[in-house]
């Protein structure tokens, strides 16, 4: 094989690493606080072959962002997958449900916030919206559910985002009950 070869090999099979590595990173941290070295440490390479993998920082994050969707769409088909109930809304309840188990560990919940904070940034924005245009069309598709159940789909996946990062379930006020009814987490 050409020393070429070689490279081309090693950057293919190091770039899912990377890219894993800057989900993690960029969830802690967000992207404005998050350096590629950041990124390059926790991948355990040089700073210098990340940007070689990734030439701006954006497009390292915007790869995160497309890796987090690519688990929660995943998610959702095994969700969909597992559904004891074949009808439009027990095919999104089992997506929901698996959903909610997959946000437990709260790193692809976290990058979503991130990117949402940041959705100025032209490339992070696109990215941002084609991964929400990708679960929403994937919910359409499986459930086979009309337009207002999907819609309330997705607005129940976002309310559990605000109920999860901002410690909802455990305020005992009565807005919070308002907001938490009817929401489940494992």
């Amino acid at each position: 094989m050409s020393p070429r070869g070689s490279i081309l090999s090693t950057a293919d099979q190091r770039r899912p690493v990377v890219t894993d590595a800057a989900l993690r990173r960029f969830s802690q941290r967000g992207f404005h606080a998050t350096t590629v070295a950041d990124v390059a440490a926790e991948a355990k390479i040089s700073p210098a072959y990340a940007f070689k993998l990734f030439p701006r920082k954006e497009a390292l994050f915007v790869a995160a962002l497309e890796l987090c969707f690519e688990r929660i769409l995943a998610a959702l088909a095994e969700g969909a997958d597992a559904a004891p109930d074949p009808r439009p809304e027990g095919v999104l309840d089992a997506m929901g449900d698996a959903y909610a188990r997959l946000i437990q560990d709260r790193t692809l919940l976290m990058l979503q916030v991130h990117a949402q904070s940041v959705a100025d940034v032209p490339e992070i924005g696109s990215a941002l919206r084609a991964g929400l245009a990708r679960i929403t069309t994937f919910a359409k598709d499986r459930s086979r559910a009309d337009d207002d159940a999907v819609q309330r789909f997705v607005a129940y996946g976002q309310l559990c985002h605000l109920i999860v990062t901002a410690g909802i379930e455990d305020v005992p006020d009565a807005w919070a009950e308002i907001l938490v009814r009817g929401i489940r987490h494992p």
